[in-house]
């Protein structure tokens, strides 16, 4: 018996379209899942699903964005038609809006309400709970599935700078815990994935200056960080399928996996 074999399985990948969501979307479809890759951007989602098909799998790419119920409930029907009826679901979108991020010029007690709300919008709301909303009860009526849920080493220990988004991921562990509780009767499991540090293009001009030497921050996540470097995109594969996985995490629920290369274990 294979542990990890995820064939028959039906995939949605919301944030299928970034970097660490695209990855998680073909690491399922590997394990044998039938993908859809759910995203705004129709140019790196369709790469994104060809990339998988070319590889043997089953994936689609759907347009919706996640803070728009309507998009989302259009996105399950399509879904539904082309694949079938899901079974796992990958909330993946996420990330920090600029303006609420705190720096000498930009201090806490200035920080934009637009730009507060415009973080928990997309990490919270269409991070975790409109996709919730609308994927879950077909879940719970069909009495089996998967929910993982991406959240953040700074959820856990709030990281200097990143204010709004830290208290967002926050929340996203909080709600996943509930939903986990809520949802365990009814046979699906609820839990989050923690990435440490995973450069993208939302963080990238914090991270590395524009010659690519590395900025005093991305030092002290180096020197707080025991593996002493980033972690790679495909490093969180293994983690996703293992929680997608009902044979290898039928007992596993309201858990957070992190997988942060030691990070959070760090202390002097």
């Amino acid at each position: 018996m294979n542990l990890f074999d995820l064939s028959g399985e039906v995939a949605v990948v919301i944030g299928g379209t970034g970097v660490l969501g695209g990855a998680l979307a073909e690491g399922l479809a590997a394990a044998g899942a039938a993908v859809a890759v759910v995203g705004r951007n129709a140019e790196r989602g369709e790469a994104r699903a060809e990339a998988i098909r070319w590889a043997g799998g089953r994936a689609l790419f759907v347009a919706a964005d996640a803070v728009n119920r309507d998009d989302l409930k259009a996105a399950h029907s399509a879904i539904r038609a082309a694949l079938g009826q899901p079974t796992i679901l990958v909330n993946a979108a996420g990330g920090n809006d600029p303006k609420a991020t705190v720096t000498d010029t930009n201090k806490f007690e200035e920080l934009s309400l637009e730009a507060w709300r415009g973080n928990f919008d997309l990490n919270l709301v269409g991070g975790v709970l409109l996709p919730c909303q609308e994927f879950g009860p077909a879940l719970c009526e069909a009495g089996r599935g998967s929910i993982i849920n991406i959240a953040s080493v700074s959820a856990h220990i709030p990281l200097s700078r990143v204010v709004a988004y830290s208290a967002a991921k926050a929340a996203v562990l909080s709600l996943s815990q509930f939903l986990a509780r809520e949802w365990a009767p009814r046979g699906v499991r609820v839990n989050t994935l923690t990435p440490g540090f995973f450069p993208a293009e939302q963080n990238r001009k914090l991270l590395f200056h524009d010659d690519g030497t590395p900025t005093a921050r991305t030092k002290a996540i180096w020197g707080h960080t025991p593996m002493g470097r980033f972690g790679k995109s495909e490093e969180l594969v293994g983690a996703a399928v293992f929680l997608a996985s009902e044979r290898a995490s039928s007992f596993v629920t309201g858990a957070d996996l992190k997988v942060d290369g030691g990070f959070l274990a760090q202390t002097i």
